[in-house]
């Protein structure tokens, strides 16, 4: 069946109560309740909203006390939801490995109106995350009526921008950014201009989803926004960012619309008869710097070990 064109989206500026989980949940039921009556059908949460963010005193005692499995007690009630108004929730968490409890990851939760789809751990654990999250290994796309939506969360996003691109030429004309970025000095050249630059250069779609208000020892700005391409050559908001306060950005998008000006980056170029995009260059390319010794390759079990605190190759 073809993949629908015509999605609405809502990304949510929400204000997590550090180590709330509880009334966090709470409260994003009632945001999922209030987007999809105001005909959301994709809702995104920020990274961590399910707890807060920050970790206390260089000890993350808080995310590892309320990582959950996925799926889990939290993900399960919110499935409930997503049943009920036929909606995609994600949210990010703290997650617990089911088969090695003390191993806890960085999470955006994935659920639909078929109840708990998975979740997308993060491949780059940001700061004093790398305190308690290990690295995630796998990109993460999901099903939907609009064809494949990818995942990414924050660090991933913004200075990492092959998982866009991997997520793009599978077919994904949406990608969804959980993100918690603070107020840092410039944070809106580095937010804005870094999401507006993965739709332009992939033709695709961008919703972010950022936390709001004052965390533990942080303050976030918000700012949840959604992107896509423009009929120009660029991108441009489809919705507009929203600064300092809870709130739902929303946006009815048309997702015919992607590709844009690029669309023979994936797809044959009618003048050479190939994609432009040459994946076989740049496989090479990382192979040589694995054969010289300028990086290593670490695998899902080398990484789950060193979680484990078990000895690995280095």
């Amino acid at each position: 069946m073809k993949a629908q064109d015509i999605v609405t989206v809502a990304a949510i500026n929400f204000q997590a109560r550090w180590g709330e989980k509880e009334s966090n949940l709470q409260r994003m039921a009632g945001y999922v309740k209030s987007a999809a009556n105001q005909g959301a059908d994709i809702i995104l949460f920020p990274e961590m909203a399910l707890t807060g963010y920050n970790v206390k005193d260089m000890t993350p005692t808080m995310q590892r006390d309320n990582a959950e499995t996925v799926p889990g007690a939290s993900t399960l009630m919110l499935a409930e939801l997503t049943k009920e108004y036929g909606v995609y929730v994600v949210l990010g968490m703290p997650e617990r490995d089911p088969e090695h409890h003390d191993v806890i990851y960085n999470s955006a939760a994935v659920i639909g109106p078929e109840g708990v789809i998975g979740a997308y751990r993060k491949i780059h654990p940001a700061a004093q995350e790398s305190l308690w999250a290990t690295k995630g290994s796998e990109p993460m796309m999901f099903d939907t009526p609009w064809g494949p939506v990818g995942v990414g969360i924050c660090y991933d996003s913004y200075c990492f921008p092959e998982l866009v691109r991997y997520y793009t030429a599978l077919g994904s004309r949406l990608y969804l950014n959980p993100t918690a970025l603070h107020n840092v000095e410039n944070w809106q050249d580095f937010y804005y201009s870094t999401l507006k630059s993965r739709s332009l250069e992939n033709g695709t779609f961008v919703a972010s989803s950022n936390l709001v208000g004052q965390d533990l020892d942080a303050y976030f700005p918000g700012a949840s926004m959604i992107v896509g391409p423009s009929n120009k050559f660029g991108s441009e908001f489809k919705g507009e960012p929203v600064e300092n306060k809870e709130a739902i950005v929303m946006a009815t998008l048309d997702l015919s619309q992607s590709g844009g000006l690029l669309n023979t980056m994936f797809q044959d170029n009618p003048l050479t008869g190939v994609p432009d995009w040459r994946p076989d260059i740049y496989a090479r390319l990382l192979g040589d710097l694995t054969e010289k010794g300028k990086w290593s390759v670490s695998s899902e079990n080398k990484v789950l070990e060193a979680a484990l605190k078990k000895p690995t190759a280095v």
